[in-house]
């Protein structure tokens, strides 16, 4: 008899960070960078745990780095947050996640992650459209970069 999938005790609750990677484009349009997961292939934005050694934002940039291959300069303080469920071996667990902008200035053709997601650029309320969680949804279909 497999064993049950558990959700996790309210208590805990887990921390990430993430970017927000946004550009304005020709037409003077801001753009999202969504990409995919690399295990469920849902639309999602960078995100990791936060580095002892840095802060949020830092650990925000250089998740985007690593995982979208994007530089550029990141806010001070969190422009918004969102939570979700992430998938353990044992079940799931509640994940509270803040959110930095990231205005890109570079991007890289070969990154770490590269050849373990898709990415694109979309106006925000196109990108709201293919975020699963609805917090983060909400978040980029009201993100404005002025």
């Amino acid at each position: 008899m497999s064993k049950p999938l558990r959700a996790a005790d309210c208590r805990d609750i887990l921390f990430q960070v993430a970017a927000l990677p946004y550009r304005i484009n020709e037409f003077g349009k801001t753009e999202i960078l969504v990409l995919t997961s690399r295990e469920t292939q849902r639309f999602i934005i960078p995100k990791g745990w936060p580095m002892k050694t840095k802060s949020n934002a830092r650990s925000a940039a250089i998740e985007a780095e690593e995982e979208a291959g994007v530089r550029g300069k990141i806010s001070a303080r969190p422009i918004g947050e969102y939570r979700y469920f992430k998938r353990l071996t044992d079940g799931f667990a509640l994940v509270h996640v803040d959110v930095f902008s990231l205005e890109v200035r570079k991007t890289s053709g070969s990154w770490k992650e590269a050849s373990e997601r898709e990415q694109c650029w979309l106006s925000p309320a196109e990108a709201a459209l293919l975020i699963d969680e609805p917090e983060l949804a909400s978040l980029v279909r009201n993100f404005n970069a002025r």
